[in-house]
């Protein structure tokens, strides 16, 4: 918006939400009564923000050093994330959760300051957190929040991509050759073989290997059918999430949609009210003019008729004496 001055950008949305209105309409008129209506114009598309992206911007404008932190430690986070360096990560996660911290108190003290916030147990400091979390994941809000610009508040669900689901099986040894036999379980060349010496013992152990590679080959197929079933379960559960998620930014783009609508028709509304508001002025101005004027012919009809009245008087006078004189 470069036909408005920056300055008074800043001071209009560190202005608290409920005198927005009123701060960019008199602007408005400042822009109007200089000859400058293209910066007028500019000067009414701008919006009013919610309370809790006032307070951010108010921390913005107010201490945008704290705001600049903010940012690199985004970018470092970013960096650790695309280099998947896990202990940076969660040292750098742990500044994260001490500096968006700090400046949410940060925020109640501005807020402290300023005659017109809300008192402090009514101050939306959920939602400034959720958006200062959110700058640290999203270029676009970041931005946002850097320029003191901000119209409503962000939400993030966490850092980083979403997991991929881990698939893990519980069974026994780790070994399948080393799965023991039990006491009976030798088939009818074992038992061919009892008696029969070395070549007794070379039966035994062949059937040994032939039902451990059964046994094996069953474990294997098991394994297989329960990853199958997990992998399965764990596809069906993405699906339903993406669909929530789908419904549920479907719903939130509406919720936007609704709020720019109404944000809209209230601003209409109240720009309504402020051309009513100086007609009825001008009208009050009007009547109380045609008072004084009324008020004054009254007088002077009043002055007229004592005219009058003398005159008539001095007439009937003049002719009683030329009646006593004839």
């Amino acid at each position: 918006m470069p036909d408005v001055p920056a300055d008074l950008i800043r001071r209009l949305y560190a202005t608290p939400p409920e005198k927005f209105v009123a701060a960019r309409d008199a602007a408005v008129a400042q822009a109007r009564e200089a000859g400058d209506p293209r910066t007028a114009r500019e000067i009414g598309r701008l919006r009013r923000p919610t309370v809790a992206a006032w307070l951010v911007n108010l921390l913005a404008i107010r201490r945008p050093e704290l705001v600049a932190d903010l940012a690199q430690l985004a970018d470092s986070l970013r960096a650790a994330q695309r280099d998947l360096r896990g202990g940076k990560l969660r040292e750098l996660s742990a500044q994260r959760r001490a500096v968006v911290g700090a400046l949410v108190a940060e925020v109640r003290r501005l807020a402290a300051a300023e005659p017109a916030a809300p008192p402090a147990g009514k101050l939306p400091l959920g939602e400034v957190e959720a958006t200062l979390n959110a700058a640290l994941s999203d270029t676009e809000v970041a931005e946002q929040v850097r320029a003191g610009r901000l119209l409503r508040a962000s939400h993030y669900a966490g850092f980083g991509e979403v997991p991929r689901p881990q698939l893990r099986l519980v069974t026994g040894g780790g070994d399948t050759a080393g799965v023991p036999e039990r006491a009976g379980e030798s088939g009818g060349p074992e038992r061919a073989g009892r008696s029969g010496g070395p070549d007794g013992a070379t039966a035994r152990a062949e059937a040994r290997r032939a039902r451990d590679q059964r046994a094996a080959r069953a474990e294997r197929a098991a394994r297989r059918r329960a990853a199958t079933r997990e992998l399965a379960k764990a596809h069906t559960d993405l699906e339903r999430a993406e669909q929530e998620l789908a419904g549920a930014g479907a719903a939130e783009r509406d919720g936007v949609a609704a709020l720019d609508r109404i944000e809209t028709e209230l601003a209409e509304l109240e720009r309504c009210r402020a051309v009513a508001e100086q007609e009825l002025s001008r009208a009050r101005l009007a009547r109380r003019g045609a008072e004084r004027t009324v008020t004054a012919a009254r007088r002077r009809a009043g002055e007229v008729e004592a005219v009058l009245e003398a005159l008539d008087a001095e007439e009937g006078d003049a002719e009683d004496g030329d009646d006593r004189a004839d």
